[in-house]
């Protein structure tokens, strides 16, 4: 474990800029692993993100889907949001470790459904309440989520 970064975050669209800073951090490929409650603002720190790349269209949550890819300019970015995964097995069939490789982004809500599938991240990004506002924590596990965290 590295360094950890902590940070208060207003309203949603502070949470969307932050996503987009965390993004414009990231030079080489991170695994990131989102943790928080329903409706702590992982959604929207992923599309701040995936935006910050260049996407211009829609960010949605792959709730239903399991992943979202967007084919950006220079990455690939798959969000993963594995709340309704049945067994972490069902990661295996739909080929998981292909979306991690040297050209992509991956972030993951729910992470802890594909436990001893999943890679293990660069980042655990955590998003809680503090009364009307937000608080996001990031702990660093390996040396590129420490350059990242150095950058933010």
């Amino acid at each position: 474990m590295f360094d950890l970064f902590k940070e208060k975050l207003a309203d949603a669209e502070q949470t969307v800029a932050f996503g987009s800073r965390l993004s414009g951090a990231c030079e080489s490929p991170v695994c990131i692993y989102l943790h928080g409650d329903l409706g702590a603002g992982k959604t929207t720190l992923t599309r701040g993100f995936i935006q910050g790349l260049g996407h211009k269209g829609n960010v949605k949550s792959p709730t239903y889907t399991l992943v979202e890819p967007y084919e950006l300019a220079d990455w690939q970015v798959y969000h993963f949001d594995l709340y309704r995964l049945g067994d972490p097995e069902e990661l295996e069939f739909m080929g998981i470790r292909d979306y991690f490789s040297d050209t992509s982004h991956c972030l993951v809500e729910w992470p802890e459904r594909g436990e001893g599938v999943l890679p293990p991240p660069d980042i655990d990004l955590t998003l809680s309440y503090a009364g009307e506002q937000r608080v996001i924590e990031l702990q660093a596990n390996t040396e590129a989520g420490l350059r990242v965290l150095n950058k933010l």
